[in-house]
């Protein structure tokens, strides 16, 4: 008897902008599994909470999370190892993902260890790259603007060459590298079109111009929009 895998997008935060289809999942599944810090709760459990049945199967996969790190293989082995055991005793499992789990989300590398030993579908979700924008008032790009997304822990020098070619740049994963990145644009000259957008839809966002921003850090959950044009329809 064999089972399914999905792998849902639940998005950036607020619950309500999970999709129906990954709402439906969600309440049908056997088995729903998440990713979790080693202590604590899961983001992505949190945002789809409302979904769960009372007694449903749970399976919170524990990994260290922490600013620049990725959790090791062996973690990603043994998760992959017990949903394609339970898919193929005949469950319905989902696993949860935030934001959209093919734009730097977790799943896709339980998707590359599960694609060959079970059936696997994906079910996007709104991106936090979106939320964003949305947040920030502000297009990502317009006409024949090129969009880059560009990772912080990038080093400085690779960070300054694909800035001083973006038309239209998300800068993703700050935290503990915001003063690097501030010094980039200041040098580029980009800082006074950069807007700074912290935990987008949730209670806690908050929106700012990176000028006006006075924090040295920012958390993992906050992304830096810049475009050239300042306004992407201008």
């Amino acid at each position: 008897m064999s089972g399914i895998v999905y792998g849902v997008g639940v998005g950036p935060g607020d619950p309500e902008l999970i999709t129906l289809k990954a709402a439906r999942l969600i309440a049908s599944a056997d088995l729903v599994a998440y990713p979790a810090p080693e202590e604590g709760e899961s983001f992505a459990r949190t945002i789809a909470a409302s979904h769960l049945r009372e007694g449903q199967r749970e399976y919170a996969i524990r990994m260290k999370i922490a600013d620049g790190q990725f959790p090791k293989d062996e973690v990603y082995d043994a998760a992959a190892d017990r949903l394609a055991q339970a898919a193929n005793a005949g469950d319905v499992v989902v696993v949860l993902c935030e934001g959209d789990p093919f734009f730097y989300g977790s799943f896709m590398y339980l998707y590359a260890r599960l694609a060959v030993r079970a059936p696997v579908v994906v079910v996007p979700g709104v991106s936090s790259l979106m939320a964003c924008a949305v947040a920030s008032g502000g297009a990502l790009a317009a006409k024949n603007d090129v969009l880059t997304v560009v990772p912080a822990p990038l080093p400085e020098e690779e960070l300054k060459r694909r800035l001083a070619e973006a038309e239209s740049a998300a800068i993703i994963k700050l935290g503990r590298h915001l003063p690097k990145v501030r010094k980039v644009l200041g040098e580029l000259g980009l800082a006074a079109n950069t807007r700074y957008v912290e935990h987008a839809t949730l209670d806690s966002q908050k929106v700012t111009r990176l000028d006006d921003f006075n924090g040295a850090t920012a958390p993992y959950f906050s992304m830096l929009l810049v475009h050239r044009r300042g306004e992407a329809w201008s």
